[in-house]
């Protein structure tokens, strides 16, 4: 009986009843990697050298050799048969300890041999230059609770370390911060002034700047027809030749809304 159905590769088989057996010399499991061979109890398996496809092992009791296999995945249309790897002996040289004790030493080098995450690198801003950094505003407020955060911390400003004399070590911080705070609180008068005065000066030139912003305008527009007659006079150019040694005339007016033509 004939079909038209394209061959495909089996499934290779678990154990087979032929007693054939390849002429070429037998593969001993120690020259194989531990990782390419599985003698767990039920389940041998290994690489075939020739194809590098896994084959299952058959005649574990007696003469173990790979089964017939294809050099193709199973499924695969027209599979070619691997010649040389089909029923070649097997030399087991390896106990199934030996080989589990290889296998779980091999597993911590094969994972420190794997290349760790590539964590990105964080972006950090540039810092400042010293000229563009604006200084905070010192005042008697900021002192005192610097102070009071200072004592809080200190264990000399507490009176807990004392000489060899038994007498209390002065804090040479607290001393700096409380005579701060003592001057800024006598100068704090005087810079609210100040403040004040700036203040003061900033809003009155503000009235005085929005008042006459109407008044220029209209300024400008009275002289506005004198100008452009004066700008296009001045953009007609004479016959002749240009001077070569006089300064250039400028074509431009002082107005912000008018140019010349």
């Amino acid at each position: 009986m004939t079909t038209t159905a394209t061959p495909t590769a089996r499934k290779r088989c678990r154990k087979t009843r032929t007693k054939r057996f390849n002429p070429l010399a037998p593969i001993a499991l120690s020259s194989l990697p531990v990782t390419e061979i599985d003698l767990s109890p039920g389940r041998e398996h290994m690489v075939c050298p020739e194809c590098r496809t896994w084959c299952p092992i058959t005649g574990m009791n007696r003469a173990p050799k790979l089964v017939p296999h294809h050099a193709d995945p199973a499924g695969t249309p027209n599979p070619r048969r691997c010649m040389d790897g089909t029923d070649r002996r097997i030399t087991i040289d390896i106990t199934v300890e030996d080989w589990r004790t290889v296998l779980i030493e091999a597993r911590p080098t094969t994972a420190s041999r794997r290349a760790t995450k590539v964590l990105p690198k964080p972006k950090t801003t540039s810092t400042p230059a010293a000229s563009q950094l604006t200084p905070a505003p010192l005042s008697a407020e900021t002192v005192r609770r610097l102070f009071q955060q200072h004592q809080q911390h200190c264990r000399a400003c507490r009176g807990e370390i004392t000489g060899r004399d038994g007498m209390p070590l002065p804090c040479r911080d607290g001393e700096r911060l409380a005579i701060t705070f003592l001057r800024l609180l006598r100068q704090e008068p005087r810079r609210r002034a100040v403040r004040d005065f700036f203040a003061q000066e900033r809003r009155q030139f503000d009235r005085h700047y929005a008042a006459a912003s109407p008044t220029r305008t209209a300024q400008w527009s009275a002289v506005l027809p004198q100008v452009v007659d004066a700008d296009t006079r001045r953009a007609q150019l004479p016959e002749g030749d240009a001077p070569t040694e006089s300064p250039a005339v400028p074509l431009t007016t002082l107005h912000p809304g008018h140019q010349a033509a």
